[in-house]
């Protein structure tokens, strides 16, 4: 364990980028083992917008096993810079903003730091949005008047569907302010409870479409004679893509949950226990019981919280809500706000606490509007999964080029927090990162511009890239990182 774990030798207390958060964690807070791990993504892929990620496949055309091949894939790829990026958390107790000092500069970590935390509070919002549509419903039953309401000027929702997200936003903040502890505890409880609840649901739909035959019938548009014949890789590429990007977010910050590691055994198992197993099983349900609608609803539909208004027995109806509520919760919390909340705190770390931070990012989530992200599965992918992946995957290149190729695993940790440090760079920032995380995005904006204005017309060349968003600007800023280092002659660490 002696070699696997570094410890912080010298006192940098006194320093102004350093604070009690964004110290590294000592032996007695590593306390996350295999099961842990596992546990930890067992909870945070069971939720709604894996059962969307995967449903939404289908209603773009695709059957069961071209969904399910596409799933297990992306979660496979996207496992790698997750165990990749986990091993410096592991290594040197470090949060991701301070990992991000080692490439970017003490100071220029804000900038993946903060784009990164923008995103996670995109996703908080989205979940937050999840939860208030199953309290919504709950609701429209002892209340069917609610529904009818028409929506308020300036937010596109109605009062109802309004009050409902502030209550379980507040519900949110409540679980947040009570620190980590509370939501490992919470994350424990749950991963059991969802795959009770998963193997229910998935019991129901088997029941209602009377078997897992008509369930699992609907057939590819791509095959021949089909809506969309020959027309499959144009539809899994974007999809592949957005599976990747599912977890973009989770595979740069791990380092914040990493850091809590027995050691490096621990987290490496866990994590490839973990993932793509439990993804792999979630996105099962939501292929089943979204292909399943189509025998019994009469179309496709991706939503489950729609879904979930069908059932028409209020016990029913009510221990289904309190299950979302509560998958929602967990993922919500540990997955988009210890993540910004670290990032925020990096801003200022003597000033700025934990809960500060947090809050902050739980406001924000309000203000993105969520509802507007997860109308359509076309925006969900396209507009959302799609276009953060490649601003995430450019950050991704530059971190692990520095961290394995350059430094080759060893970093200075005292110098993570000092200006007179090695990680100064040129007033704070590395000029090489910022290069190469904006060569890395540029290629993929013609296509993102023209996705969300399709009245501006580009080459087909540049849309086509986009589809592979995350790969594209991964591997050209890694390598643009490596080239712009190299010239410079600024890549070697000193011990």
């Amino acid at each position: 364990m002696s070699q696997e774990i570094v410890e912080l030798s010298e006192d940098v207390s006194q320093s102004s980028f350093y604070s009690a958060h964004m110290a590294p964690t000592n032996r007695s807070e590593r306390n996350w083992g295999v099961k842990d791990f596992a546990v930890f993504w067992v909870s945070l892929a069971a939720c709604i917008p894996t059962y969307m990620l995967a449903s939404s496949m289908i209603q773009h055309g695709m059957d069961w096993k071209q969904a399910m091949l596409t799933i297990l894939l992306g979660n496979v790829i996207v496992l790698l810079p997750i165990l990749l990026n986990a091993h410096a958390g592991t290594k040197y107790g470090i949060t991701f903003p301070v990992y991000c000092r080692s490439a970017f500069g003490i100071l220029g970590a804000n900038v993946p730091a903060m784009l990164r935390a923008l995103v996670a509070c995109g996703w908080f919002g989205i979940q937050t949005w999840i939860g208030a549509e199953a309290l919504y419903i709950l609701l429209g039953v002892a209340i069917p008047t609610l529904k009818q309401s028409p929506p308020l000027d300036y937010v596109g929702i109605n009062a109802g569907q309004l009050g409902c997200f502030l209550v379980f936003w507040i519900i949110n903040v409540v679980v947040v302010m009570r620190g980590i502890d509370t939501i490992r505890w919470l994350l424990n409880i749950k991963a059991p409870l969802m795959v009770l609840l998963g193997i229910a649901l998935l019991v129901w739909a088997w029941f209602e479409a009377k078997g897992f035959g008509p369930m699992l019938a609907k057939p590819s548009d791509f095959v021949e004679g089909g809506p969309q014949a020959g027309m499959f890789w144009s539809v899994f590429f974007p999809h592949l893509t957005a599976t990747v990007g599912f977890w973009a977010t989770l595979s740069l910050n791990i380092p914040d949950f990493s850091r809590y590691a027995k050691s490096q055994s621990s987290q490496l198992l866990g994590q490839a226990l973990g993932l793509p197993a439990s993804m792999v099983f979630f996105s099962f349900i939501g292929i089943a019981v979204t292909s399943a609608t189509v025998v019994f609803m009469r179309h496709v539909e991706w939503n489950p919280i729609v879904v979930l208004g069908k059932f028409e027995n209020p016990i029913v109806l009510i221990v289904a809500t309190i299950a979302i509520c509560l998958a929602t919760l967990a993922t919500n919390i540990a997955a988009n706000v210890v993540g910004p909340a670290n990032d925020f705190v990096h801003l200022a770390p003597k000033i700025l606490s934990f809960r500060m931070a947090a809050l902050a990012s739980c406001i924000l989530g309000v203000l993105i509007q969520p509802w507007y992200l997860v109308r359509d599965p076309s925006g969900y992918i396209f507009h959302w999964l799609i276009a953060y992946s490649a601003i995430l995957g450019a950050v991704g290149g530059v971190l692990i080029a520095d961290y394995y190729i350059l430094r080759r695993t060893k970093i200075v940790l005292a110098d993570l927090y000092r200006r007179e440090g090695q990680y100064w760079y040129l007033g704070g920032f590395n000029v090489c990162a910022m290069i190469a995380l904006a060569v890395g995005i540029a290629p993929t904006l013609p296509g993102l511009i023209s996705d969300l204005n399709p009245g501006i017309v580009v080459d087909q060349f540049w849309t086509n890239l986009y589809q592979y968003a995350w790969f594209v600007s991964f591997a050209i800023a890694m390598v643009t990182y490596l080239v712009a280092m190299l010239v410079s002659g600024t890549h070697r660490t000193k011990t």
